[in-house]
């Protein structure tokens, strides 16, 4: 008994020290894809069941992307989105603001692209744009809205609602970014749009977090509190794999010769958009007359999108241009930084958080 009292004290530690170090894990797995690649690009390339003409391949990526949305479903209590049926119009906008904005950032950046001296550049910023754009939200925001004491049924609401529409909002993403990209980078949105977006988010996505959704509600409590905790430990380290995985493609090349004016360019777009997303979510809601707990949500939900999942679909969908996934990279460390700070803010100071406050907590 004080054996598996002691192993269980041990596994829940090991979680906690992941968890509290997540973005310092993020940048040891991205270090460790630029300096050994090589473990990385061996296990993207593991496929289950041989690819053909009737059946499908199941890359390792893939999998793993899967059991994260899983454990994300599982997390999720159906009793809890009952709630949302009174506040729908609330929901309906938090998921249009999470995919307009960053749509509409990736076009206007378009537009200003042809004053950069390299074209080729531009066009990759902008996939790496539309992929982080067209992704659904984040289920790690749910973990950052109950830390900042925010409204848990809302970002849930939120998260399984954008992760359902996304086999229709992806490839509409992909198609209008497609008309603003040129050459072959235009062609590979337009084509993932058509045959292999939608499919890839129904499959990898939406249903392994409904499969996570029923297997929570059918679970007696006792088994589910058992089970957690391993379940939340996979998922972590999962996490840390796939991110080293999905980076080993990208970032050795990156770095071995580095641009960096073109490292700057993406870290500039990338901080604007990741800083005016969090900032839109918590001063946009103020017109609606939300209380704390529903903007701090809404916040969170409008500045965090799945980017595991668009690193899982640029490796295997945009192998020819490794260097879309920087960006994507980029905005996924960002993002983790800004809601850090958020939090810190929003637990610090019990009233609206003002530019000024977040200004001084930056």
């Amino acid at each position: 008994m004080n054996k598996s009292h002691g192993s269980n004290a041990l596994h829940e530690r090991l979680y906690h020290f992941l968890h509290e170090n997540m973005l310092v894990c993020l940048l040891a797995c991205y270090g460790l894809a630029v300096l050994l690649p090589g473990v990385g690009l061996f296990l993207r390339k593991v496929s289950f069941a041989h690819p053909s003409a009737s059946g499908f391949s199941f890359p390792l990526p893939m999998l793993m992307l899967s059991f994260l949305l899983f454990n994300a479903g599982l997390s999720c209590q159906v009793s809890q989105l009952k709630k949302l049926l009174r506040s729908t119009h609330i929901l309906l906008a938090g998921v249009c603001a999470n995919f307009t904005f960053p749509l509409v950032f990736t076009l206007v950046f378009a537009a200003f692209g042809h004053f950069w001296h390299n074209n080729d550049e531009i066009q990759n910023i902008l996939v790496g744009l539309a992929i982080i754009s067209s992704m659904p939200i984040a289920g790690s925001s749910a973990a950052w809205v109950q830390s900042a004491g925010g409204n848990p049924a809302l970002i849930l609401g939120l998260v399984v609602l954008s992760t359902v529409l996304s086999p229709l909002t992806t490839p509409l993403v992909f198609n209008l970014v497609a008309k603003v990209t040129v050459g072959d980078y235009s062609e590979d949105l337009s084509e993932i749009a058509s045959s292999g977006a939608g499919g890839f988010l129904a499959l990898s996505v939406v249903i392994p977090s409904l499969l996570g959704m029923a297997l929570r509600h059918f679970l007696a409590p006792n088994t589910f509190q058992k089970i957690v905790p391993y379940f939340r430990l996979a998922n972590i380290a999962n996490l840390f794999v796939l991110n080293y995985i999905n980076a080993s493609t990208a970032l050795p090349q990156a770095f071995a010769n580095p641009d960096y004016d073109f490292l700057a360019l993406i870290m500039a777009v990338v901080v604007v958009l990741c800083v005016t997303s969090f900032v839109l979510g918590w001063q946009g809601p103020r017109f609606f007359k939300l209380d704390k707990e529903d903007r701090t949500a809404l916040t969170f939900g409008l500045g965090m999108n799945n980017n595991g999942t668009g690193l899982v679909l640029a490796s295997l969908a945009l192998a020819d241009h490794p260097t879309v996934m920087i960006p994507i990279i980029f905005y996924n460390l960002g993002q983790q930084i800004v809601a850090g700070v958020f939090q810190s803010a929003l637990t610090k100071h019990p009233k609206a958080l003002s530019p000024q406050e977040f200004r001084k907590a930056s």
